[in-house]
Protein backbone atom coordinates (compact mmCIF):
# COMPACT_ATOMS: atom_id res chain seq x y z
CA UNK A 1 0.00 0.00 0.00
CA UNK A 2 1.24 3.46 -0.83
CA UNK A 3 1.67 5.68 2.19
CA UNK A 4 0.97 9.36 1.96
CA UNK A 5 0.33 12.22 4.33
CA UNK A 6 -2.58 14.60 4.14
CA UNK A 7 -0.17 17.23 3.00
CA UNK A 8 2.97 16.85 0.97
CA UNK A 9 4.89 19.86 2.20
CA UNK A 10 7.71 21.52 0.38
CA UNK A 11 9.26 24.08 2.69
CA UNK A 12 11.86 24.45 0.01
CA UNK A 13 14.56 27.04 0.40
CA UNK A 14 14.55 29.63 -2.33
CA UNK A 15 16.47 28.43 -5.36
CA UNK A 16 18.22 31.57 -6.48
CA UNK A 17 19.88 32.20 -9.83
CA UNK A 18 23.63 31.56 -9.82
CA UNK A 19 25.73 34.56 -8.99
CA UNK A 20 27.65 35.94 -11.95
CA UNK A 21 30.69 36.79 -9.90
CA UNK A 22 32.13 33.98 -7.81
CA UNK A 23 35.45 33.17 -6.35
CA UNK A 24 37.67 30.83 -8.32
CA UNK A 25 36.97 28.11 -5.77
CA UNK A 26 33.20 28.47 -6.09
CA UNK A 27 33.41 28.49 -9.89
CA UNK A 28 35.17 25.12 -9.96
CA UNK A 29 32.99 23.47 -7.28
CA UNK A 30 32.56 20.57 -7.27
CA UNK A 31 35.84 19.49 -8.77
CA UNK A 32 35.38 15.76 -8.10
CA UNK A 33 32.58 13.34 -7.06
CA UNK A 34 30.42 14.34 -4.10
CA UNK A 35 29.75 11.70 -1.46
CA UNK A 36 26.56 11.45 0.60
CA UNK A 37 27.56 9.45 3.68
CA UNK A 38 24.80 7.56 5.52
CA UNK A 39 25.22 5.77 8.85
CA UNK A 40 22.73 3.03 8.06
CA UNK A 41 22.55 -0.02 5.75
CA UNK A 42 21.10 0.10 2.24
CA UNK A 43 17.35 -0.34 1.89
CA UNK A 44 16.04 1.93 4.65
CA UNK A 45 14.04 5.08 4.08
CA UNK A 46 16.99 7.47 4.31
CA UNK A 47 19.04 5.34 1.92
CA UNK A 48 16.20 5.15 -0.60
CA UNK A 49 15.70 8.92 -0.50
CA UNK A 50 19.43 9.54 -0.94
CA UNK A 51 19.51 7.30 -4.02
CA UNK A 52 16.48 9.11 -5.44
CA UNK A 53 18.00 12.58 -5.21
CA UNK A 54 21.66 11.74 -5.90
CA UNK A 55 21.28 11.46 -9.71
CA UNK A 56 19.17 14.63 -9.79
CA UNK A 57 21.90 16.50 -7.93
CA UNK A 58 24.57 15.01 -10.17
CA UNK A 59 22.92 16.33 -13.34
CA UNK A 60 23.25 19.94 -12.20
CA UNK A 61 26.51 19.67 -10.28
CA UNK A 62 28.29 18.10 -13.24
CA UNK A 63 29.93 15.46 -11.05
CA UNK A 64 28.86 12.03 -9.80
CA UNK A 65 27.01 12.04 -6.48
CA UNK A 66 27.77 8.79 -4.67
CA UNK A 67 25.80 7.30 -1.76
CA UNK A 68 28.28 5.89 0.75
CA UNK A 69 26.74 3.62 3.42
CA UNK A 70 28.76 3.34 6.62
CA UNK A 71 26.45 1.61 9.09
CA UNK A 72 27.16 0.94 12.73
CA UNK A 73 27.20 2.40 16.24
CA UNK A 74 23.86 4.21 15.87
CA UNK A 75 25.19 6.22 12.96
CA UNK A 76 28.37 7.27 14.72
CA UNK A 77 30.76 5.65 12.24
CA UNK A 78 29.41 7.83 9.45
CA UNK A 79 29.32 10.91 11.67
CA UNK A 80 32.96 10.49 12.68
CA UNK A 81 34.04 9.90 9.08
CA UNK A 82 32.50 13.17 7.89
CA UNK A 83 33.80 15.05 10.95
CA UNK A 84 37.31 14.05 9.83
CA UNK A 85 36.79 14.93 6.15
CA UNK A 86 38.07 18.06 4.44
CA UNK A 87 35.74 21.08 4.70
CA UNK A 88 35.48 21.43 0.93
CA UNK A 89 31.85 20.53 0.27
CA UNK A 90 32.58 17.18 -1.37
CA UNK A 91 31.46 15.10 1.63
CA UNK A 92 27.91 15.38 3.00
CA UNK A 93 26.56 13.61 6.09
CA UNK A 94 22.93 12.57 5.57
CA UNK A 95 21.64 11.73 9.02
CA UNK A 96 18.56 11.29 11.15
CA UNK A 97 17.27 12.68 14.42
CA UNK A 98 19.44 10.01 16.04
CA UNK A 99 22.91 10.86 14.82
CA UNK A 100 22.25 14.57 14.21
CA UNK A 101 20.59 15.39 17.56
CA UNK A 102 20.15 12.53 20.04
CA UNK A 103 23.66 11.07 19.95
CA UNK A 104 25.14 14.35 21.17
CA UNK A 105 23.46 13.77 24.54
CA UNK A 106 23.84 9.97 24.59
CA UNK A 107 27.54 9.86 23.65
CA UNK A 108 28.91 13.33 24.48
CA UNK A 109 32.54 12.24 24.67
CA UNK A 110 32.77 10.36 21.40
CA UNK A 111 34.37 12.01 18.35
CA UNK A 112 31.99 13.64 15.90
CA UNK A 113 29.02 13.82 18.25
CA UNK A 114 29.32 17.53 19.00
CA UNK A 115 27.13 18.41 16.05
CA UNK A 116 27.09 22.16 16.56
CA UNK A 117 30.87 22.34 16.90
CA UNK A 118 31.87 19.95 14.11
CA UNK A 119 29.29 20.53 11.38
CA UNK A 120 27.51 23.22 9.37
CA UNK A 121 23.79 22.61 8.68
CA UNK A 122 22.88 22.24 5.02
CA UNK A 123 19.17 21.35 4.90
CA UNK A 124 16.44 19.48 6.69
CA UNK A 125 15.48 17.19 3.85
CA UNK A 126 12.43 15.28 5.08
CA UNK A 127 10.40 14.26 8.10
CA UNK A 128 8.34 11.25 9.08
CA UNK A 129 5.63 11.08 11.73
CA UNK A 130 5.29 8.31 14.30
CA UNK A 131 2.16 6.56 15.53
CA UNK A 132 1.29 5.46 19.06
CA UNK A 133 -0.23 1.98 19.09
CA UNK A 134 -1.54 -0.28 21.83
CA UNK A 135 -1.88 -4.04 21.99
CA UNK A 136 -4.60 -6.28 23.39
CA UNK A 137 -3.34 -5.94 26.98
CA UNK A 138 -4.19 -2.22 27.04
CA UNK A 139 -7.91 -1.41 26.96
CA UNK A 140 -7.33 2.25 26.05
CA UNK A 141 -9.06 3.61 22.97
CA UNK A 142 -7.54 7.10 23.16
CA UNK A 143 -4.35 8.72 24.34
CA UNK A 144 -6.14 10.15 27.37
CA UNK A 145 -7.44 6.70 28.28
CA UNK A 146 -3.90 5.33 28.01
CA UNK A 147 -2.64 8.08 30.32
CA UNK A 148 -5.40 7.30 32.83
CA UNK A 149 -4.64 3.58 32.54
CA UNK A 150 -0.95 4.23 33.28
CA UNK A 151 -1.66 6.56 36.21
CA UNK A 152 -3.84 3.90 37.82
CA UNK A 153 -1.04 1.32 37.49
CA UNK A 154 2.14 3.21 38.30
CA UNK A 155 5.27 1.40 37.06
CA UNK A 156 3.13 -1.58 36.01
CA UNK A 157 2.56 -0.52 32.42
CA UNK A 158 5.27 -1.34 29.89
CA UNK A 159 6.19 0.22 26.56
CA UNK A 160 8.49 -1.36 24.02
CA UNK A 161 10.96 0.17 21.61
CA UNK A 162 13.48 -0.83 18.97
CA UNK A 163 16.35 -0.08 21.37
CA UNK A 164 17.61 2.12 24.18
CA UNK A 165 18.21 5.74 23.17
CA UNK A 166 16.39 5.56 19.86
CA UNK A 167 13.59 7.94 18.98
CA UNK A 168 10.80 5.40 19.73
CA UNK A 169 12.26 5.03 23.24
CA UNK A 170 12.52 8.79 23.72
CA UNK A 171 8.92 9.23 22.56
CA UNK A 172 7.85 7.00 25.43
CA UNK A 173 9.95 8.95 27.91
CA UNK A 174 8.55 12.24 26.57
CA UNK A 175 5.05 10.90 27.17
CA UNK A 176 6.02 10.03 30.74
CA UNK A 177 7.29 13.55 31.31
CA UNK A 178 4.44 15.46 29.72
CA UNK A 179 1.62 13.25 31.02
CA UNK A 180 3.29 12.89 34.43
CA UNK A 181 3.04 9.11 34.43
CA UNK A 182 5.60 6.43 35.25
CA UNK A 183 5.78 3.52 32.84
CA UNK A 184 8.58 1.02 32.25
CA UNK A 185 10.67 0.89 29.10
CA UNK A 186 11.43 -2.52 27.56
CA UNK A 187 14.14 -2.30 24.86
CA UNK A 188 14.33 -4.80 22.00
CA UNK A 189 16.81 -5.48 19.23
CA UNK A 190 14.76 -3.82 16.53
CA UNK A 191 11.10 -3.11 15.94
CA UNK A 192 10.02 -6.61 14.85
CA UNK A 193 10.44 -8.34 18.23
CA UNK A 194 8.93 -5.32 19.99
CA UNK A 195 5.77 -5.63 17.90
CA UNK A 196 5.67 -9.38 18.49
CA UNK A 197 5.54 -8.77 22.24
CA UNK A 198 3.05 -5.92 21.83
CA UNK A 199 0.68 -8.28 20.03
CA UNK A 200 1.42 -10.98 22.61
CA UNK A 201 0.59 -8.68 25.52
CA UNK A 202 4.04 -8.47 27.12
CA UNK A 203 4.13 -4.69 26.54
CA UNK A 204 1.14 -2.38 26.36
CA UNK A 205 2.17 0.28 23.82
CA UNK A 206 4.80 1.37 21.31
CA UNK A 207 5.70 4.50 19.38
CA UNK A 208 7.16 3.75 15.94
CA UNK A 209 7.12 4.67 12.26
CA UNK A 210 3.77 4.37 10.51
CA UNK A 211 5.28 2.15 7.81
CA UNK A 212 6.32 -0.39 10.44
CA UNK A 213 3.07 -0.32 12.41
CA UNK A 214 0.62 -0.18 9.49
CA UNK A 215 0.49 -3.91 8.56
CA UNK A 216 -0.34 -4.78 12.18
CA UNK A 217 -2.94 -2.02 12.35
CA UNK A 218 -4.55 -3.25 9.13
CA UNK A 219 -4.65 -6.82 10.46
CA UNK A 220 -6.50 -5.62 13.56
CA UNK A 221 -3.90 -6.98 15.99
CA UNK A 222 -3.06 -3.52 17.39
CA UNK A 223 -4.90 -0.18 17.65
CA UNK A 224 -3.60 3.27 16.72
CA UNK A 225 -4.33 5.94 19.32
CA UNK A 226 -2.52 9.01 18.00
CA UNK A 227 -0.04 10.28 15.43
CA UNK A 228 2.83 12.37 16.70
CA UNK A 229 3.44 14.73 13.79
CA UNK A 230 2.08 18.21 13.14
CA UNK A 231 -0.80 17.05 10.92
CA UNK A 232 -3.13 14.03 10.50
CA UNK A 233 -2.09 11.25 8.16
CA UNK A 234 -4.30 10.15 5.28
CA UNK A 235 -3.17 6.55 5.69
CA UNK A 236 -4.62 6.58 9.22
CA UNK A 237 -7.97 8.36 8.77
CA UNK A 238 -9.64 9.41 12.00
CA UNK A 239 -6.54 8.91 14.14
CA UNK A 240 -6.09 12.14 16.14
CA UNK A 241 -2.94 14.10 16.81
CA UNK A 242 -1.14 13.42 20.08
CA UNK A 243 -0.95 17.17 20.65
CA UNK A 244 -4.75 17.31 20.75
CA UNK A 245 -4.37 15.71 24.18
CA UNK A 246 -0.88 16.95 25.11
CA UNK A 247 -0.38 20.32 23.35
CA UNK A 248 3.42 20.18 23.48
CA UNK A 249 3.71 16.60 22.25
CA UNK A 250 4.95 16.74 18.66
CA UNK A 251 7.58 14.35 17.39
CA UNK A 252 8.90 13.64 13.91
CA UNK A 253 11.82 11.56 12.80
CA UNK A 254 13.69 13.78 10.37
CA UNK A 255 16.45 13.45 7.82
CA UNK A 256 18.98 16.23 7.45
CA UNK A 257 22.24 17.03 5.69
CA UNK A 258 25.31 18.67 7.21
CA UNK A 259 28.86 19.30 6.05
CA UNK A 260 32.12 19.69 7.91
CA UNK A 261 32.46 22.96 9.83
CA UNK A 262 34.56 25.42 7.85
CA UNK A 263 33.01 24.58 4.48
CA UNK A 264 32.77 27.87 2.51
CA UNK A 265 29.33 29.49 2.59
CA UNK A 266 29.13 29.56 -1.22
CA UNK A 267 29.46 25.77 -1.32
CA UNK A 268 26.89 25.30 1.45
CA UNK A 269 24.45 27.51 -0.46
CA UNK A 270 25.04 25.70 -3.76
CA UNK A 271 24.54 22.26 -2.22
CA UNK A 272 21.35 23.34 -0.45
CA UNK A 273 19.95 24.71 -3.70
CA UNK A 274 20.67 21.44 -5.49
CA UNK A 275 19.07 19.38 -2.73
CA UNK A 276 15.96 21.58 -2.77
CA UNK A 277 15.77 21.32 -6.56
CA UNK A 278 16.25 17.53 -6.58
CA UNK A 279 13.39 16.98 -4.14
CA UNK A 280 10.92 18.38 -6.71
CA UNK A 281 12.11 16.40 -9.73
CA UNK A 282 10.58 13.43 -11.53
CA UNK A 283 9.19 10.68 -9.36
CA UNK A 284 10.94 11.83 -6.19
CA UNK A 285 7.81 13.33 -4.53
CA UNK A 286 5.66 10.29 -5.35
CA UNK A 287 8.21 7.76 -4.19
CA UNK A 288 8.94 9.76 -1.03
CA UNK A 289 5.21 9.79 -0.26
CA UNK A 290 5.22 6.00 -0.59
CA UNK A 291 7.72 5.98 2.27
CA UNK A 292 5.48 8.23 4.36
CA UNK A 293 7.94 11.12 4.03
CA UNK A 294 7.17 14.82 4.10
CA UNK A 295 9.72 16.50 1.83
CA UNK A 296 11.19 19.75 3.14
CA UNK A 297 14.45 21.10 1.71
CA UNK A 298 14.85 23.95 4.18
CA UNK A 299 17.61 26.57 4.10
CA UNK A 300 20.76 26.20 6.22
CA UNK A 301 19.48 28.92 8.56
CA UNK A 302 16.11 27.23 9.02
CA UNK A 303 17.73 23.86 9.61
CA UNK A 304 20.22 25.31 12.10
CA UNK A 305 17.41 26.75 14.24
CA UNK A 306 15.39 23.53 14.05
CA UNK A 307 18.39 21.32 14.83
CA UNK A 308 19.40 23.39 17.85
CA UNK A 309 15.88 23.07 19.22
CA UNK A 310 15.90 19.29 18.66
CA UNK A 311 19.28 18.87 20.36
CA UNK A 312 18.02 20.81 23.37
CA UNK A 313 14.68 18.97 23.45
CA UNK A 314 16.05 15.45 23.35
CA UNK A 315 19.01 16.30 25.59
CA UNK A 316 16.54 17.41 28.26
CA UNK A 317 14.52 14.20 27.88
CA UNK A 318 17.64 12.04 28.14
CA UNK A 319 18.79 13.90 31.25
CA UNK A 320 15.39 13.82 32.92
CA UNK A 321 14.89 10.11 32.23
CA UNK A 322 18.49 9.39 33.27
CA UNK A 323 19.16 7.40 30.09
CA UNK A 324 22.61 5.87 29.71
CA UNK A 325 23.98 3.58 27.03
CA UNK A 326 27.17 1.54 26.98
Amino acid sequence: MVLSTTRRRFILGTVTAPLVARSATAQTFPSRPVRIVIGFPPGGGIDILARLIAPKMSERLGQPVIVDNRPGANGQIATQAVAQSDPDGHTILFGTTGNLAINQALYPDRPGNNIERDFTPLSQVASLGFVLVVGPSAPAKSLQELIDFAKAREAQVFFGSSGTGGLPHLCGELLNLQAQVRTVHVPYRGSAPAFTDLIGGQVQYIFDAVAIALPHIQSGSIRPLAVTGPAPMAVLPGVPLAKATLPDFEVVNWYGMVVRKGTPATMVSRLQQEVAFALRQGDVPERAAALGLDLLGTTPEQFAAFQQAEIAKWGAVIKSANIHVD
